[in-house]
């Protein structure tokens, strides 16, 4: 790009400008190393799930990890998009934007939460940034004593 001409975003964009927009194409919205990392511990414990699935299929939204039988849906939320106490940073172009965004997902999160749990799933939410290991301990421990207890009614 020449120095005469001036990056434009697209019609309708959100990007301030043309790296802000190819940094925020990169970010997966699944399959990230928290993500992949406590689905590896969990498998090899021989738990089985379903990925980036609808516990209910009426909700157009996905759970991280979801244990159908036991009805058990995991979130690991990111902390920026998600607003996390600790270390959600808020942003320092386009902030109207970028902070009504993280208000709107966490308000749609307190939803899901809420109309998982009145159909009767439990919901498990965790931050990227706490140890993989200890959220797959915990998911596993739950899963196996709702299995558990399901077996015995």
């Amino acid at each position: 790009m020449s120095d005469s001409e001036k990056w434009e975003p697209p019609p309708g964009s959100w990007a301030s400008s043309a790296a802000r927009r190819r940094n925020m194409q990169a970010i997966k919205a699944r399959d990230t190393k928290p993500e992949l990392l406590i689905r590896q511990i969990l498998h090899a414990q021989g738990l089985r799930y379903r990925v980036a699935a609808r516990p209910l299929p009426h909700l157009r939204r996905t759970a991280d990890i979801v244990f159908g039988p036991t009805k058990v849906a995991v979130f690991i939320d990111g902390c920026y998009w998600h607003g996390c106490p600790t270390h959600y940073v808020p942003p320092k172009t386009n902030q109207g934007y970028w902070s009504e965004k993280v208000v709107r997902n966490m308000e749609r999160d307190r939803d899901t939460d809420s109309q998982l749990t009145e159909a009767g799933w439990l919901v498990l939410r965790f931050w990227e940034h706490e140890p993989s290991d200890l959220c797959a301990s915990k998911i596993a421990d739950i899963v196996l004593a709702r299995r558990t207890s399901s077996s015995k009614d």
